[in-house]
């Protein structure tokens, strides 16, 4: 209520303000003045039509349309009787009457009005809630919204995740059934986990369930241009959090303020470092802040500083990891719920074929499905809309429009039926998905495996494999069209990445041992892995360099001696290829058998099913074993999802 008082005392002066630039701009224009004596002689010569007498003061219209003013003496007689002989006529008007107090606010409106603004910028000028020049001031919102309130049931894949908060959402309703104990509320929960799984959405279930006031602030609020703000303003915040105790306060991002303390690159007052400072006192310093639970949310705990870390701050750490195959099925179920779904459509499957996906990835291919089936009028989302839309997220956009000449089509066919087929012969690798020369993203075509379950550590053999896969396109290239093109660039790119880290970061090399070689300087404040210093001698780096090697050119050996015995089998998905421009892994089984592929027209997508019975064939028709990744450091520390190969 005092905000709105003082917001209707400046609209109020602002009305003022402009009523009086109003009256001055409409003011009427004045009538030229005429001398008395001239006055009379126009009416003795009849040229005054009409005149309008009030007070003293006199305006009239000549015979010619024009107006003019004069003054004459009060209650002049003679002059009334000489426009009535001359006929002309006469309209008399009361004289204006002014107030007392119209006079006294004419007189000190400009004063007031002075006074009034030069209040209002001091007030502005001091600390207080909201205030234009009030940048200590904590920008933290308090959750207050019953219509649209996000609660546990809205959140599916995190379930250890929810059962851990939602003990501190039963200690603030229910405190005794743990105090009674001993137990202690805790003070602090840091929710870590990668983009996209949910943390957030957490935050925002907690403060729908939380019977107590919930404060939300992103890490960034706190930092301004001037120093000494965000140790202000987190005095500020945990101020407000002790008058509404109990209360939750949420700090998402909290990288952005509790990075490590040393990391500046300018002097001794870095302000983020206060910043950070003033957020340890508060959270455990010498005052006590009973009863004010801090939930922070980040993806990289790596970087934080350990005493913000440390049990009696951040007493929980929530791992909220990429869900498993019931988390998915449970978070599509969640995004699903308003969609309208055809009877075919399977979460079960959808959700076995989309691994490494976090609950954004699910939310986004949802909704890329929903806008696929309404691109085509449909009135239900069917299964081919979910195949269509997995691709489109896993492979990237179809660009049927760009212009291909015959040579570069062929050029690709020979090139994603090396990774395929090759992919398809060594077995225990990730099965095929599909198979395209259609261009995606940035690629001319796309060869895309999908596990058939999660994994989170891989075999030497796993990778080796993966290698001969990555080398199947130059080898198929080379082959059939006796020529290297650059389409084998990012396939040699990954093959050497993934090599190099097998020798000097997992110690899979015979020869070089299990160690490490080369240590990254953690540069903090540049986000910690800025470069790799050199910690070993020129001999090793030889050593290494040999390695590394000697792991793509197995792996190239390997798929060399793949696709030339089975170069008819290469002929045949290449002139598929051509003829279909996708294939899936039932279609490229038929037409290595010597089956013709049956048309992918129909609303019936192929199913994970029908792909466990072709691994049994898969294992027979290879006297090689090993396994294939696309991207193993993209799988167990980047995005969680396979990465395509692209031509």
């Amino acid at each position: 209520m005092n905000q709105f008082y003082k917001n209707l005392a400046l609209w109020v002066i602002i009305a003022f303000i402009l009523l009086a630039l109003f009256s001055m701009i409409n003011q009427p224009v004045e009538a030229p003045q005429k001398i008395y004596s001239e006055f009379l002689d126009m009416i003795e010569k009849g040229e005054v039509k009409e005149v309008k007498i009030q007070g003293d003061k006199v305006v009239g219209e000549d015979d010619k349309g024009k107006i003019f003013e004069t003054v004459i003496l009060k209650e002049d007689i003679e002059l009334m009787k000489l426009l009535r002989e001359k006929g002309v006529r006469t309209v008399v008007v009361p004289p204006e009457t002014t107030t007392w107090y119209t006079n006294a606010f004419i007189s000190w409106f400009p004063l007031i009005l002075l006074v009034g603004i030069w209040i209002f910028f001091m007030r502005q000028m001091q600390s207080g809630g909201g205030k234009a020049l009030s940048f200590g001031k904590s920008k933290a919102r308090l959750v207050g919204d019953k219509k649209n309130q996000t609660t546990f049931k809205d959140v599916a894949g995190a379930d250890e995740a929810k059962e851990e908060l939602h003990e501190i959402i039963e200690f603030l309703k229910e405190p005794q059934k743990f105090s009674k104990l001993g137990g202690k509320i805790p003070k602090g929960v840091l929710l870590i986990g990668p983009p996209g799984t949910g943390k957030t959405l957490l935050a925002r279930a907690i403060a729908g369930e939380a019977s107590v006031p919930f404060f939300s602030i992103s890490g960034s609020d706190f930092v301004e241009m001037f120093v000494g703000v965000g140790a202000s303003r987190v005095r500020d915040l945990f101020d407000q959090g002790k008058k509404n105790s109990p209360c939750i306060i949420f700090i998402d991002e909290i990288d952005a303020v509790g990075r490590h303390r040393g990391a500046g690159l300018g002097g001794g007052h870095d302000e983020r470092e206060q910043t950070l400072n003033q957020l340890l006192v508060e959270m455990d310093g010498f005052e006590n802040n009973e009863g004010v639970i801090l939930i922070a949310a980040t993806n990289r705990p790596d970087v934080l500083d350990p005493a913000l870390l440390r049990p009696g701050r951040f007493d929980r750490q929530v791992v909220v990891s990429r869900p498993d195959i019931k988390g998915r099925e449970g978070i599509l179920k969640v995004h699903t719920s308003q969609v309208p779904l055809d009877d075919n459509v399977k979460l079960k499957v959808i959700a076995r074929g989309t691994p490494g996906f976090t609950g954004a990835d699910l939310a986004n291919l949802v909704n890329e499905a929903a806008l696929l089936a309404a691109r085509t009028e449909k009135k239900m989302v069917t299964m081919i809309d979910f195949e269509n839309a997995k691709d489109k997220v896993l492979m990237g956009v179809e660009r049927r429009s760009m212009v291909i000449t015959e040579k570069e089509k062929r050029s690709t066919a020979y090139h994603e039926a090396g990774h395929a087929l090759v992919a398809y012969l060594l077995p225990g690798t990730d099965p095929l998905h599909k198979v395209t020369i259609i261009p995606r993203g940035q690629a001319l075509g796309v060869t895309m495996q999908l596990p058939e379950d999660d994994k989170h550590t891989y075999p030497k053999q796993y990778l080796t494999n993966n290698l001969a896969i990555m080398m199947g396109g130059r080898v198929a290239e080379e082959i059939c069209l006796g020529e290297m093109t650059t389409g084998a660039g990012n396939d040699i790119e990954r093959a050497t990445e993934t090599a190099r880290k097998m020798v000097c970061e997992w110690g899979m090399s015979e020869k070089m041992g299990p160690l490490t070689y080369g240590t990254k300087e953690e540069q903090i404040f540049l986000g910690r892995d800025f470069n790799t210093q050199k910690n070993f001698s020129d001999e090793t780096a030889k050593l290494i360099d040999l390695e590394v090697k000697a792991l793509v050119m197995g792996g190239y050996n390997t798929a060399m001696d793949l696709l030339t015995t089975n170069r008819e089998s290469l002929e045949k998905l290449f002139q598929g290829l051509l003829e279909h421009e996708t294939l899936d892994l039932k279609e490229i089984s038929e037409i290595i058998d010597g089956k013709p592929p049956e048309s992918g027209d129909d609303e019936t997508p192929k199913e994970e099913p029908s792909e466990e019975a072709l691994l049994a064939q898969k294992e027979k028709k290879s006297k090689k074993k090993s396994g294939s990744l696309d991207d193993p450091d993209g799988l167990l520390g980047g995005s969680g999802m396979p990465d395509p190969s692209p031509a």
